[in-house]
This record gives structure tokens, sequence and C-alpha cells, in this order.
């Protein structure tokens, strides 16, 4: 489902030098696979989950989804393949604050075909358990369920990748485990595949396959160089 090869990722000190942030020789991930990945801060992690989604462009390698090397491909052809295949669930939500709970989930159908699916809306948010907030806007809505809004909208678009970055990290510990569930069982039922990152050891305990960032990024980072990267 997900194939990376050879991925190197750079940023560049204000002095112009470069500063390596990924180095990554191989990283699979199979149809409906669920992986999450851990590291210490600043090694990469939110990184990658941006270049795989061609939020940031990798400097070179390949990155393959269904099939499709989004990385020699032109920027708005990577939007439409992240728009059809991939969801993404942001550590900070990243809702649209004057949209209600309902338009937002449709924002990510809008984005992904063009065709508004409002039963699927409504299904999406009933499964998150707000169908009684359809209405309500992220300020009237407490920070776990802005986080299940977040979650139902990166599914609107019935991806064939899910990826979540710290998806508990702003959530209460109460219902952390809710949000976490949430994500695998419909990532299950639905055959997504899912890679999460996260820091907490209770979520990565779940999970039947842990990768290490430092095991499969070549980079060595020292503390200025983590500070630096995401």
């Amino acid at each position: 489902m997900l194939t990376l090869r050879n991925i190197k990722k750079s940023y560049r000190e204000p002095d112009g030098t470069p500063l390596p942030i990924l180095d990554i020789p191989q990283f699979t991930v199979a149809d409906g696979e669920q992986v999450v990945l851990v590291g210490r801060s600043g090694c990469g992690k939110t990184t990658l989950l941006q270049t795989i989604a061609g939020i940031t462009r990798a400097d070179s390698g390949e990155i393959v989804i269904d099939g499709i090397d989004i990385a020699t491909k032109t920027e708005g052809y990577v939007d439409r393949v992240r728009a059809a295949k991939i969801g993404y669930v942001f550590q900070t939500f990243n809702l649209l604050p004057g949209f209600s709970a309902f338009e937002n989930v449709m924002l990510g159908m809008t984005f992904a075909r063009g065709r508004k699916d409002h039963g699927r809306a409504i299904q999406l948010l009933d499964r998150v358990g707000l169908s009684h907030r359809l209405t309500h806007r992220p300020a009237a809505l407490s920070v776990g369920e802005q986080q299940r809004v977040a979650v139902a909208r990166a599914l609107a678009n019935k991806p064939s990748l899910l990826l979540a970055d710290e998806p508990t990290a702003n959530i209460d510990p109460r219902n952390q485990q809710k949000i976490v569930d949430l994500i695998r069982e419909t990532c299950r039922e639905e055959k997504v595949s899912l890679v999460m990152v996260t820091h907490s050891t209770e979520v990565s305990g779940q999970f039947d396959r842990v990768d290490r960032l430092e095991e499969i990024n070549q980079v060595k980072f020292n503390d200025t160089t983590a500070g630096a990267a995401a």
C-alpha cells in the first residue's frame, strides 16, 4: 500500500547549511496494516508523515501510494492523490472555526471528490459519538470532541491510508483510549492502512507493529538537530 525508498529530506540553516532530517532507505506498510512510529521528540516523525502525504516534498527518493510514486509528480497531481487516497489527523485538529462539525466533515469530502455525501458525514459523526453536535462549531466543543471531528473529517474521503500525528497529545488521559480505539476500529472496518505517530507507551503498546524512527532513519540527531526537526 505504502512504500518509501531512499527518502531524503533536509532543511536549510539560516546560513544556508543543509540540515538533514530524513534518510530512510526503506519503509513499507501493507494493505490494512496498522503501524505506530515512536521516537524521541524532534527526530523527524512529523516531517516523515508530512513527506508521505506530500505536504512536504522529499529531496529525493520514492513515495509509492497505491502504486503511484507521488515523489515524481507535480504539486497539483500530488494534491489530488492526497485528497483521494490519504486522510490526515493533525495533532492540533486544524478544524475551521467558522464551520460546524458537520460542515468540517463535508469539507473533507469536497476536497476529495467534489461530491457531497451528507449521509456519510452524519454516519461518521455518529460513529465518533457526535450525532448531537452536528451544528456545533469548534469553539463550542471540548478538546476531545474537536479531535473526534478531526478523525471523522480525515475518514470522510474513504482514504486508503490514514496518517495520525500524535492524535492523543492534546486530549486528557480519560479520553485518549477512546480516540485510539476509534481510529483503529474504523481503519480496520474500512480496510484503511494506518500510520500513527505517538510518544505514549500506552498507545504504542496496543499495536502489533511498533517501529522506532531512529532505527529506520539513518540521520543521527544531536540535541541541536533534534530541536530543528519536527
